[in-house]
């Protein structure tokens, strides 16, 4: 594990449920969502955390859940809200598309304090469990 991974690890174990997982990342639960964390070498000194946050997973498109999307994805200032749409199963749930929604944030941890560190994870969890529940009411 590197040491910025288990520098994560370390600060956020007192705010989140944290898995390690075999292949080098970090699952974490937070309010009923899940996100994935790794450490991202991209150069020598730079690395990067990538979290990537599933907040929806197999809900009927319409224009209406397009344009919440699409509002979320303009509005949130920490990542990048997407939609993945694809053919949905008429069979099981009557939706000709289905999409997930995912919340991706990349950025360099290098400089940050642990208060920073956390905090900035914090904030992006917290944005993505806002995004989540007004797409699942």
């Amino acid at each position: 594990m590197s040491n910025l991974l288990q520098r994560l690890a370390s600060v956020l174990a007192d705010v989140v449920t944290i898995v390690e997982e075999a292949d080098g990342a970090l699952t974490v639960a937070h309010d009923g969502t899940v996100a994935s964390l790794r450490v991202v070498n991209i150069g020598e000194g730079l690395e990067l955390v990538s979290l990537t946050q599933p907040l929806a997973w197999d809900i009927k498109l319409d224009n209406n859940v397009r344009d919440r999307v699409s509002d979320h994805a303009g509005r949130t200032m920490l990542g990048s809200v997407v939609l993945v749409e694809r053919a949905g199963d008429p069979k099981s749930n009557g939706a000709k598309k289905v999409g997930d929604v995912m919340l991706r944030y990349n950025f360099p941890a290098a400089g940050l304090s642990d208060d920073a560190l956390s905090t900035l994870v914090m904030l992006v969890l917290s944005t993505g469990v806002d995004v989540r529940a007004d797409l699942t009411q």
